[in-house]
């Protein structure tokens, strides 16, 4: 009895399975319905081109005994005329089936990754906190690319498979109903095989691609911090690594590659096998005179042409069952859940530049440790406050709050006197911009940097926001002026060339809130002044909050709070703390000792 409800159980879970599949084809398919038009055309031009396959068995057949009947070559003159004739219609709609198919496959597969990079770039921070780069990409590249052979044949190989599956049964039952029988009743082997097979194949392929996937993580991470591998001599391990990523990979290529091994074979001996019963069958009714040769050729061909289709079919099953895997990867990401929802009718507040905590606490999604605790926090428009404390006291996180990459656990974050809950994104970070301590430079031109958040920026616009921070000078003096590539993370400018860069990208935006991550910490003596030069500027008249690590920078602010242990713990001014004789007088006498 338990054997029974566990088999039950077993067969309730394939069904659902099943329904997914049909669910997750349904939905790749659907991607289709912008391309109708090329599709219809596409499977005209299969339609015609399956019909006249079918007719060539037919044909030929009539050749050969047109062949051993008839000396005079007239008739056979024709036949072959015939016979070119329909190739060249064939071919014909060949070119029309694999032109309009390139048109729908392509065109899918860029509308495919257009809606999943989309989607990624949508995704709330927290998505990116626990997950790799690299796998991320991979979604995007490898498993968009195994779904593109599926979309661009299995709809166009279905139709044309189907069409000389289907004819080719009816004809061979026309010709000879025992021939017939012997064919078809190789055929439910085929079937169960290929179903069998098909499900593994699935299996296993989901898992190459997982696994190609962490090893793709892993040489995106190496390769983007190829400067610290080479810094700690870590070549080999890295090598070492990713070699193990790659060996595992291997080894599911390898059992996908067996399970292939074992079915093609398989079909093609049920194949072959049923040639050889056709032949032998077929042989003893040409010799008692109820079949003529050429009708035995033609059944034949009209045996390959479904044994063909059959295995075709096959085949086409384990492609789809490889697709099913990659795309179930791919709609994961088109499914995942915004961490951070914006509300229905949002709220656009007069932008005047106040930022305001309210009893803020927060942890970090999936952890119990408390970053913030109770922040209460009032910035006024135009007012520059600096936020200080020991490393880990919770100042970057306090700021993340502000842009929303993370909700409050409790309390309110109010720009401009309106919770920043009931704001829309766009709007709320329209406002505010901010220049990190590791500036991030895209790898393409100075200009395409700059406009990242104005394209429409023109290069007046341009030079003066440059000008003000120090940089115009500079990049004129590039061959390629504006138009030089920086390469990858900006590695070809300096740190202090980088800083002015993120600098003047900031003005161009002209933001009403600034948020500052000590931009001069880590500058020589020289790049420093510039750049501390350029940062007075574009604090001008805008709400700012400097993240200080070097108490010596911020010592004109017009507050400074001090944080430990995500708490605010001091406020006032630089002489005031000074005198309080408190965590921030410990904290400069360290600086000044160190």
């Amino acid at each position: 009895m338990r054997g029974r409800r566990r088999a039950a159980t077993g067969e309730r879970e394939r069904l659902r399975f099943d329904r997914a599949q049909i669910g997750q084809l349904k939905r790749l398919f659907g991607f289709i319905r912008l391309y109708r038009k090329w599709l219809a055309i596409a499977s005209f031009g299969v339609a015609i081109s399956a019909a006249l396959g079918l007719v060539f068995p037919r044909i030929m057949g009539t050749l050969v005994d047109t062949a051993l009947d008839d000396a005079d070559t007239s008739s056979l003159d024709t036949i072959a005329l015939i016979l070119i004739g329909v190739f060249a219609f064939q071919a014909v709609f060949n070119y029309l089936r694999i032109y309009a198919l390139g048109v729908v496959g392509e065109g899918v597969v860029a509308d495919l990754r257009r809606s999943v990079f989309a989607r990624i770039v949508n995704l709330p921070v927290p998505f990116f906190d626990g997950r790799k780069t690299g796998e991320i990409t991979s979604r995007l590249t490898s498993d968009v690319a195994v779904v593109q052979s599926t979309v661009s044949s299995v709809v166009a190989q279905a139709l044309f498979q189907g069409i000389s599956m289907i004819g080719g049964v009816v004809l061979l039952i026309i010709l000879s109903p025992l021939l017939s029988l012997a064919v078809l009743t190789f055929l439910p082997f085929i079937i169960i095989g290929g179903s069998f097979f098909g499900r593994r194949l699935a299996r296993v392929s989901t898992e190459f691609q997982d696994e190609v996937a962490t090893a793709n993580a892993f040489a995106d991470e190496s390769i983007s911090s190829i400067r610290v591998v080479k810094w700690f001599t870590a070549e080999t391990p890295a090598s070492v690594r990713y070699g193990s990523d790659i060996r595992r990979s291997y080894g599911i290529a390898l059992r996908r590659t067996r399970l292939r091994a074992i079915f093609i074979p398989f079909v093609t001996f049920l194949g072959f096998g049923t040639l050889a019963v056709v032949l032998w069958v077929g042989g003893r009714q040409v010799l008692s005179g109820t079949l003529t040769v050429g009708e035995l050729v033609t059944f034949l061909l009209y045996t390959l042409v479904v044994a063909g289709a059959i295995g075709a079919f096959t085949g086409l099953y384990s492609q789809l069952q490889e697709a099913l895997g990659a795309s179930r990867r791919i709609f994961e990401l088109l499914d995942e859940t915004p961490e951070i929802a914006e509300v229905a009718d949002p709220v656009t507040p007069v932008r005047v530049g106040s930022v305001r905590f309210e009893a803020v606490d927060f942890s970090y999604p999936g952890r119990d440790i408390e970053v913030l605790s109770s922040i209460d926090l009032d910035v006024e428009p135009g007012q520059v406050v600096a936020l200080v404390g020991p490393s880990g006291a919770g100042k970057s996180t306090l700021v993340q709050l502000i842009p929303r990459f993370y909700d409050p656990t409790e309390g309110r974050v109010l720009i401009d006197g309106v919770d920043v809950r009931e704001q829309s994104l766009d709007s709320l970070r329209s406002t505010m911009a901010a220049v990190p301590q590791e500036v991030q430079l895209f790898s393409g031109t100075i200009a395409e940097n700059l406009r990242i958040g104005r394209p429409e920026a023109s290069d007046q616009e341009l030079v003066a926001a440059c000008e003000a921070a120090n940089a115009h000078e500079f990049i004129i003096g590039f061959p390629d002026g504006y138009d030089t590539v920086v390469g990858e993370r900006g590695i070809k400018l300096s740190g202090g060339q980088r800083q002015r860069v993120a600098i003047a990208r900031a003005l161009l935006a002209d933001p009403r809130i600034l948020i500052l991550d000590e931009a001069t910490s880590s500058l020589d003596s020289e790049s420093e002044g510039l750049v501390q030069a350029a940062l007075e500027r574009l604090m001008e008249g805008r709400t700012t909050l400097v993240i200080a690590h070097r108490l010596s920078t911020v010592r004109d602010a017009d507050r400074l709070v001090v944080i430990a242990d995500g708490t605010i713990v001091e406020e006032g001014t630089h002489d005031e703390l000074v005198l309080a004789n408190g965590l921030y007088t410990r904290l400069t006498e360290a600086q000044l000792t160190a």
